[in-house]
């Protein structure tokens, strides 16, 4: 069951976990919201009955198992030389699947459904990064944070480019997302929380969309003749959303830190930033067009609107925030 009562109490513990870290006044309690988010996300997404998120599950908590090592064993180092800095910020780093260390972030997104992976783009992300916006007061931090995101970006964007599964592709749209959160931490924490906001709405309306249609690869959009002209229109502006593709939603985060960065001249890495972006969005471009084309047929556009896109308060509610960039600007005509 789906939510049976140990999905409920682990999933309880999993926002406690997450609360703890972020609440914390020491890296000691930290750490211990750190493990305590690992122990009960790791039960979240085993299976009896499929060998792949049971995998997933074992790499994950071997990946934070490490992540965690380093934690306890720089924070206290830290307490007497800062040089230990860069090593905490590299678990942390581990933990959140940044580049150089994101290697483990595809592999484990493949392996899960799609609810689960939900859980690992947000609400995992939120205590590591949280961490990694202290840190970015120490000595050379923000250097390594601005090579960090340099790198993400470029791994996120290239890394895409000749994947067929949508599961490893929003893998690497995380990636190329987060580079832009790293960024934003060296100019303000509303920066960084408000792009985090929309990119966790965004892509939960576009994986909830996958697990309703199940989706998992790249041919699946087109080769089901029951998909309607509605459904594959709602996706494509989903994606084009999460792309950054003005005037949607996911553009309003780009345009506060585009301005920001370009206000503190920090113009080599916001040449990298809006590059690698275009790279995103030509493979979100690429589902978008063709899914389109493939969908605007003659016997589609003659056929009723479907009843049950209105029958359901997820659809219209995705479209709507999602569009909600189009529809910014009318409003101040009512003032």
């Amino acid at each position: 069951m789906i939510f049976s009562s140990q999905h409920l109490l682990f999933s309880s513990l999993l926002l406690t976990g997450t609360i703890m870290s972020i609440s914390s006044t020491s890296w000691f309690m930290a750490w211990m919201g750190l493990e305590l988010n690992l122990m009960s996300f790791v039960p979240l997404i085993t299976s009896k009955t499929n060998q792949y998120p049971s995998e997933a599950a074992l790499k994950y908590f071997l990946v934070q198992a490490l992540g965690s090592a380093l934690i306890i064993l720089s924070a206290p180092l830290m307490m007497d030389m800062d040089i230990f800095s860069p090593m905490l910020l590299m678990a942390l780093l581990l933990k959140l699947g940044a580049a150089p260390f994101h290697s483990w972030f595809p592999s484990i997104m493949e392996g899960l459904n799609w609810p689960q992976c939900i859980l690992l783009m947000t609400i995992q992300k939120i205590a590591p990064i949280f961490l990694i916006s202290h840190l970015v007061t120490q000595t050379s931090i923000p250097e390594f944070v601005t090579f960090s995101s340099i790198l993400s970006a470029l791994v996120g964007s290239l890394g895409g480019l000749n994947q067929t599964s949508l599961r490893k592709i929003l893998a690497f749209s995380s990636i190329n997302h987060l580079s832009w959160m790293l960024i934003a931490m060296l100019l303000s924490d509303y920066s960084w929380l408000i792009y985090f906001f929309f990119y966790s709405i965004i892509s939960a309306s576009i994986v909830i969309f996958f697990n309703l249609q199940q989706y998992f690869f790249f041919s699946q959009l087109f080769s089901n003749p029951l998909t309607s002209f509605t459904k594959s229109f709602m996706s494509s502006f989903a994606l084009l959303s999460l792309g950054g593709l003005p005037p949607f939603s996911g553009f309003i985060p780009k345009w506060i830190i585009i301005e920001a960065m370009a206000y503190n001249h920090m113009f080599l890495p916001l040449l990298v930033l809006i590059f690698s972006a275009l790279i995103t969005l030509y493979y979100y471009l690429r589902i978008a067009v063709l899914s389109l084309l493939l969908m605007t047929t003659k016997t589609k556009l003659l056929s009723p609107f479907p009843a049950q896109f209105f029958a359901s308060y997820l659809t219209p509610s995705f479209l709507f925030f999602n569009m909600f960039g189009l529809l910014v600007p009318s409003f101040f005509l009512f003032f």
